[in-house]
């Protein structure tokens, strides 16, 4: 996960322009607001910018947003420092956090980039923090058929519907020879079918099933888990 983890904490190009990177949060911030229930201890693991955790707070007693990047951690702790309901934690201080902490767990589009047993430690961790009756998130997940056509094609129709078409079709194309596409060409992503998801949740002690996804690409998978 090294490499990702410089990428991320780079200055990257993955939004075609300001409009994509504030929609992306904010649809995602919106559509995992259902899932926080009133008083939760709420944790986003892997939140990137995080730039509408407002809109996911307000339910909850606190949200602690994780992000591995030291860069992407230092201006969440920068952007929140305000806020007595959201917190930046590093994912050390993460694991630091006692057994049951945790009424919902988020991990939204960074199974792809984690290895087999990278993503095994962090569904034990997950486990361990989350009370009986709480539950994770885990979002976009990428299945073996899915294709960057078929990512590109999901783009271009969120583009079209938010006035940024001609902007995705040129951040395409910029992609490309972006460092993102040669990193995702050498080492690829990580892609698991409906049932390899459900068992490696199994395995790590979660009861689960599938959900629409979060985010704007329907092609690929979300699930709802919670102690077995």
């Amino acid at each position: 996960m090294s490499a990702w983890i410089s990428f991320w904490n780079s200055k990257h190009t993955i939004y075609v322009n300001a409009r994509h990177r504030e929609l992306h949060y904010r649809i995602i911030a919106q559509q995992l607001r259902a899932y926080v229930a009133p008083d939760a201890d709420v944790l986003d693991y892997g939140c990137g910018e995080a730039l509408c955790a407002e809109l996911i707070a307000p339910p909850a007693r606190r949200l602690i947003l994780c992000e591995v990047a030291p860069k992407l951690h230092a201006t969440l702790s920068e952007r929140y420092a305000t806020r007595q309901d959201i917190e930046a934690r590093s994912p050390h201080q993460v694991r630091e956090l006692p057994n049951g902490a945790l009424d919902l767990i988020i991990m939204h589009s960074v199974a792809q980039y984690l290895s087999s047993e990278e993503l095994g430690d962090l569904l034990s961790l997950f486990h361990r923090l989350l009370r009986s009756s709480g539950r994770l998130v885990l979002g976009d997940v990428i299945p073996p058929d899915v294709s960057a056509v078929t990512d590109a094609l999901a783009l271009l129709r969120f583009a079209a519907l938010n006035g940024f078409l001609t902007a995705a079709g040129f951040g395409l194309l910029r992609t490309l020879v972006s460092p993102y596409w040669r990193l995702r060409s050498r080492l690829g992503l990580t892609r698991y079918s409906e049932a390899a998801m459900l068992a490696r949740l199994a395995a790590a002690g979660f009861s689960a099933r599938r959900i629409s996804n979060i985010g704007h690409n329907p092609a690929r998978m979300s699930f709802l888990a919670q102690h077995s």
